[in-house]
């Protein structure tokens, strides 16, 4: 069950007031809020703590050291990952998926092929065009129906002995599609290619288990978990992360330096040169306690419920248009109305204090399949309410009205 009234009173910024009106915000496929148990354990960092790690031995760095790598553990432990060293501290999902890209043009040659998904968010996108300019391989793409699912049938038909990686969203950010990454794996590793998959929109609502997916990478970004932005992280299996050149080069990631020869780190350093997002490693992990202590269970059927309440409400709305109304899907509600730029419904939400998300939501390829400049993007989290869906639809009735 959720408390939603304890839950809520975590979040500072839930109380704020955006042009004198309460805030709803309901962005939060782009990033979710913090709560002050998160928050405190970044000022605590700074407070106490605030050293660089691994290299010293004085006190405060063996304690930030203990601490980062405790957060690395809790991290392994929630995605069930069988050794820490396989949980790489990145950025965040993009850099995640560029060092993986980076990486694997030591392997490509011209004419291997490389598949991606029709729902793919641009960070999915972009690094492996980049990679295929590089190597000559080929890229492509499981197309999308109009439902908002991919085409399975097709993708079986892409897939050939010339496939050697496979790309997709565990869960679309444009239209909250959760799509069948299990089917997906076991169909790539058929024919010996590997599989990245891009879980940023599903770990906040999903607890995935890598060892039982058997998938070769996974990646997400802790500002979507509760947590600080510019962290996120990288899982890979060990033999493939162990065969993947370092990324950057500086210090950290070596083992040692002469002016002849650089030998590197084991892993996880190898990946991790120079010094890290040490506090937002920590509170990566702080997030996750947190939203565990929650349950993730208690978190899905509680966001079921509210995106059920919403596409009900929505749809009472003359001429709205839902995009993406599959059975297997997040808290998300992508839509337009008739006649109206998804941009003028989201400038007066924002006068009511209502925080939307509008445009192409990086996932450019999505709107051009469907022919739209954009959307407006609903997104739902554990700490809304029922009663702010009720501000939200009144509002988007309220926007139609004056701009039709």
């Amino acid at each position: 069950m959720i408390d939603i009234k304890k839950i809520r009173s975590d979040f500072p910024i839930l109380s704020r007031k955006i042009n004198g009106k309460d805030l709803v915000y309901f962005d939060n496929a782009a990033t979710s809020q913090t709560p002050k148990q998160v928050i405190d354990v970044i000022v605590d960092y700074y407070t106490r703590l605030n050293s660089n790690i691994h290299r010293g031995v004085h006190k405060l760095s063996q304690e930030a050291t203990d601490a980062y790598e405790k957060a690395r553990v809790k991290i392994q432990k929630h995605f069930n990952v069988a050794k820490s060293c396989q949980i790489i501290f990145t950025a965040g999902t993009t850099e995640s998926i560029n060092l993986v890209a980076s990486g694997y043009s030591k392997f490509l040659k011209s004419d291997d092929e490389l598949i991606i998904s029709a729902l793919e968010h641009h960070s999915n996108i972009v690094p492996w065009q980049m990679l295929c300019e590089k190597t000559g391989a080929i890229l492509k793409v499981i197309p999308m129906s109009l439902d908002g699912t991919l085409d399975m049938n097709t993708f079986y038909n892409l897939l050939s002995s010339k496939t050697k990686l496979v790309f997709v969203n565990h869960v679309s950010n444009a239209l909250g599609t959760v799509n069948p990454i299990e089917d997906i794996i076991i169909k790539a590793h058929e024919y010996g290619a590997k599989v990245l998959v891009d879980g940023a929109q599903a770990c906040p609502h999903i607890k995935p288990d890598l060892q039982a997916l058997d998938v070769d990478f996974y990646v997400t970004s802790a500002h979507k978990l509760c947590g600080p932005t510019g962290v996120g992280m990288l899982y890979g299996k060990l033999e493939l992360l162990k065969s993947l050149p370092p990324y950057q080069g500086g210090g950290e990631m070596i083992s040692t330096v002469t002016f002849e020869k650089t030998t590197y780190a084991d892993l996880p350093h190898k990946f991790e040169a120079g010094t890290p997002n040490i506090a937002g490693g920590i509170a990566f992990g702080a997030a996750l306690d947190y939203m565990n202590s929650i349950g993730f269970d208690n978190i899905a059927e509680y966001e079921n419920e509210l995106l059920n309440y919403a596409t009900n409400a929505l749809k009472k709305i003359d001429g709205i248009k839902i995009y993406g109304e599959v059975k297997n899907k997040t808290a998300v509600i992508s839509f337009n109305i008739k006649g109206i730029h998804p941009y003028d419904i989201g400038s007066i939400l924002d006068q009511l204090g209502i925080a939307v998300r509008t445009g192409h939501h990086c996932a450019q390829p999505i709107m051009d399949f469907f022919a739209i400049p954009g959307t407006v993007r609903a997104s739902f989290s554990f700490y809304n309410t029922f009663v702010e869906i009720d501000r939200f639809v009144e509002a988007v009735n309220k926007a139609a009205t004056m701009l039709k």
